[in-house]
């Protein structure tokens, strides 16, 4: 009898881990949007100075040229919400795809600035669609106790992304002697930056025409077979009493009709819904603490305060890699430690780092291309940086996605999530193309500013931000 006990028990543990496994790989297979989102948005970092010099660019004009693709991400991001609904996730999915691998070969292929813009605006579009996507689709999929790890998989899919794309940039100009060089096929080196992109962009649209549709998405068209089908597989469910259950949990958190537009998001007051404005800040505050001004312009940016161009390319790669590493750490912690707790003590880090990077930059001599930092402070500087990363990459960077992927209720979470995205990208924007006049007038005082922006984020999540660790999605509120 025991035997047998014993036999039923292992038996079930082995059909749990066979179901944790499949999950992790549909998750993994969504997250390469997210792959795609640090690489398209970081590749620029190797091809800024080729590019201003190669096109006569002045400072506003390259601000605009790094930037551009922000705001196809903003306009992706706006729609993929409403677009994700009607065609559902894995089919938006796709389209976003087409979108990234259509933008690789123009801007890669690009005769003029006007060109690179064109063409870097459409691979925005795809990536602020993936953005909106991949972490709604994942916590769609994913059984509430491990719902924070593989939620944060969409970060450590773009930080990889970033350490690839700078990888990749770093590779190409050496090979070429420089990124202004000609590599292959009469091309310069920075328009193979660009054109590699292609290659991931094939591998996101092939795996993700084989992960299954959203289950909470099917039951809400109504396609119940294919939903029970779908939990049966991801949730480690088998009998129909169970099935039935957790269906009729997910039509309950439903809207009768499931056709959600942004009148949904609106209070019975007017105006938004507290947790939408939640999801919005949130959004917003992770981009202001300039973030992506390290992963955009760093290769510039060490270059100017005395680095080699070799160093330079260096140094940024291996802040992409400790970037990679404190992810990971984030992901073993999300579901111990919680979202709330990570986001504070990372707030409070960012703050004391950039303020540390912008005592620093006080020091220097000169402005713009002539700048200066001497010994000791741009070592100080650089290790404030790292540091900084490391705030950001354990809590703002892969905590936010995990809370706009789970924190808003069924009914609205794809079209909340656009609306939140849509934010982030307009925020970054905001903060990517000012970043070269505010370094005009002085990196001190750029850095001061992300310094005093990450303090307010401190704030933020201490009085808004509620923790989500172990709530069904069924549960959420507005």
């Amino acid at each position: 009898m025991n035997l047998n006990k014993d036999t039923s028990a292992d038996a079930a543990l082995g059909e749990a881990s066979r179901t944790t496994a499949r999950v992790v790989l549909i998750a993994a297979a969504a997250a390469i949007g997210g792959f795609l989102f640090g690489f398209d948005t970081a590749v620029i970092n190797g091809a800024v100075d080729a590019v201003r010099a190669g096109f006569g660019l002045g400072v506003a004009q390259i601000g605009f040229a790094v930037s551009c693709a922000l705001l196809g991400s903003a306009l992706g991001a706006w729609y993929a919400g409403p677009l994700a609904d009607r065609m559902g996730r894995v089919r938006t999915m796709q389209v976003a795809a087409l979108f990234l691998l259509l933008s690789a070969l123009g801007a890669g292929l690009a005769h003029n600035v006007w060109q690179l813009a064109i063409w870097r605006v459409v691979g925005g579009i795809g990536v602020g669609m993936a953005s909106v996507i991949a972490p709604a689709y994942i916590a769609e999929v994913s059984p509430a106790n491990v719902r924070g790890r593989l939620g944060s998989m969409q970060q450590l899919a773009i930080v990889l992304g970033i350490f690839v794309a700078l990888l990749s940039d770093a590779w190409l100009a050496s090979t070429a002697g420089g990124e202004s060089r000609v590599l292959w096929l009469g091309l310069e080196a920075w328009r193979w930056m660009f054109l590699v992109a292609s290659v991931p962009a094939l591998i996101y649209g092939v795996l993700v025409l084989g992960v299954p549709e959203s289950p909470r998405y099917l039951v809400a068209r109504g396609r119940l077979p294919e939903a029970k089908i779908v939990l049966a597989k991801v949730l480690d469910m088998h009998s129909d009493a169970s099935l039935d259950a957790k269906i009729s949990d997910i039509a309950h958190s439903l809207r009768a009709e499931y056709r959600p537009s942004l009148r949904d998001l609106r209070g019975p007051k007017g105006g938004l819904l507290p947790i939408v404005w939640v999801g919005i800040l949130l959004s917003v505050f992770q981009q202001f603490v300039g973030i992506n001004v390290i992963f955009y312009y760093s290769k510039t940016l060490w270059h100017s305060v005395g680095f080699s161009d070799a160093d330079s390319f260096t140094i940024s790669v291996a802040t992409s890699i400790l970037n990679v590493l404190v992810t990971l750490v984030a992901i073993a912690l999300v579901d111990r430690i919680g979202r709330k707790p990570l986001l504070l003590i990372g707030s409070a880090g960012m703050t004391v780092t950039l303020g540390m990077m912008a005592w620093c930059f006080s020091q220097a001599a000169g402005s713009g291309a002539a700048l200066s930092l001497p010994a000791p402070w741009n070592i100080v500087a650089l290790v404030a940086a790292n540091a900084y990363v490391v705030c950001f990459g354990l809590s703002w960077g892969p905590m936010v996605w995990v809370l706009l992927g789970e924190m808003f209720p069924n009914s609205i979470r794809a079209i909340a999530l656009a609306v939140a995205a849509a934010a982030q990208w307009v925020a970054n924007f905001a903060i990517t193309s000012t970043f070269p006049w505010l370094a005009e007038v002085g990196l001190s005082f750029a850095y001061g500013l992300y310094a005093l922006f990450a303090f307010l984020s401190l704030l933020f999540v201490m009085k808004a931000v509620r923790e989500t660790r172990g709530i069904e999605l069924e549960d959420m509120r507005a």
